[in-house]
């Protein structure tokens, strides 16, 4: 998904963070790959406190998803490098991402998990380990859904558990308050899109699958709805929608509302929740009928060895008060659903991050569809957007 592959990223782990504990060779060692920003440095430095005997952590931030499942593909395709051969390769501090030597741990979009897992890029957790995690049992039921598949990739309530969610976020509405009060309403849901005064005033994410399914989103169908054809109006709100559209684009789409070219956005809550102490004339809200929701996830790289530090850090991104951090450092929601005070994330953010049950319980994960469903949502956005 074009989310995963793009990040505005702010603050973060820095290069000079990257290698924690260094100690002797006899030391138990960690490598992690993991999206930039997704987890911050305070909560790497607790890991490295908390943890008896003390070990190396390596933490490689990459700038973008897509880099890291490419990754995943390069190490496939590698012969493995033997233990006794370039051995001190492996706790030289990365530059990019280009290492040869397999990690034990690397996020991942959940978008991905599917072709990771058809192609043989990752393994699963082992079902011991899994029993082990003190906080997996505390997940919400959707989570384990989310990464329990069968070996096709597909959700299986018998399959094997492939990744551990450690962060997620929705897609939301923003919008200029001040324009929005001319008018005299806010709004609320997806169907305020299609409302009058707002005809070449959007700008929404130039993707299919975003567009079309909060279209399907609001005719109470579903974002995974895998035969468009079944949909009546489906074509026709689609057309109503593209003329209050000023602007698609999924990686600048927010840079016409700061501009006051237009009054909305649809965008990705990792992108735009960052954005709210700097530009106060912003609202945000979580579309009341249910949105999208993506989670990064992770996972373990088929040639890793697994190692009981792994399923440690694992574990410490699940407890309540490091969950929290998360949260409030990276702008994101925790899948353990921490309880944020006042004192933990100032308004208006809190209350974004504070899960509302009731919606989330109506949002969806955009699962992989079949190739001739993509093609579809590709035809059909691809004719509005030019009709």
């Amino acid at each position: 998904m074009d989310r995963r592959s793009f990040l505005l990223s702010i603050g973060g782990l820095a290069l000079s963070q990257l290698l924690v504990g260094c100690g002797n060779n006899n030391q138990t060692k960690l490598s992690i790959q993991l999206l930039k920003s997704s987890i911050p440095s305070q909560v790497v430095d607790k890991f490295s406190q908390a943890l008896q005997p003390k070990a190396q952590l390596k933490f490689a931030p990459v700038d973008q998803i897509q880099n890291l499942y490419q990754q995943l593909q390069r190490w496939q395709e590698q012969p493995k490098t033997p233990d006794n051969q370039q051995a001190w390769t492996r706790w030289v501090p990365f530059m990019n991402s280009q290492t040869t030597t397999v990690v034990d741990l690397v996020s991942l979009g959940d978008y991905w998990l599917k072709s990771a897992i058809e192609q043989k890029l990752i393994q699963p957790l082992e079902a011991a380990e899994v029993q082990k995690l003190q906080y997996w049992s505390k997940l919400d039921e959707r989570w384990r859904q989310l990464v329990t598949r069968n070996d096709q990739g597909n959700l299986d309530p018998q399959g094997n558990v492939w990744a551990a969610p450690y962060r997620w976020g929705s897609t939301v509405i923003v919008y200029d308050r001040y324009k929005f009060q001319e008018l005299g309403w806010q709004p609320q849901d997806w169907s305020d899109l299609w409302r009058d005064g707002l005809r070449s005033q959007i700008s929404l994410l130039d993707n299919p699958r975003e567009v079309i399914g909060l279209v399907l989103k609001k005719l109470g169908k579903s974002y995974n709805t895998e035969n468009l054809d079944t949909v009546p109006n489906l074509e026709k709100e689609l057309q109503t929608l593209n003329q209050q559209v000023k602007f698609y684009s999924s990686n600048t789409y927010l840079e016409p509302l700061v501009t006051g070219d237009t009054w909305l956005a649809v965008g990705w809550s990792s992108d735009v929740l960052p954005l709210l102490s700097r530009y106060p004339q912003l609202n945000v809200v979580i579309p009341q009928s249910g949105t999208a929701i993506w989670a990064d996830l992770w996972v373990r790289p088929t040639k890793a060895s697994k190692n009981d530090i792994s399923s440690k850090w694992i574990d410490f991104c699940w407890q309540p008060e490091i969950a929290k951090q998360i949260t409030a450092k990276t702008k994101t929601n925790s899948p353990i659903f921490p309880d944020i005070a006042a004192t933990d994330i100032q308004e208006p953010i809190r209350s974004l991050l504070q899960t509302n049950h009731q919606i989330f319980s109506k949002s969806e994960f955009l699962l992989a569809l079949p190739t001739s469903t993509a093609k579809q949502y590709e035809s059909l956005f691809t004719k509005i957007k030019t009709s």
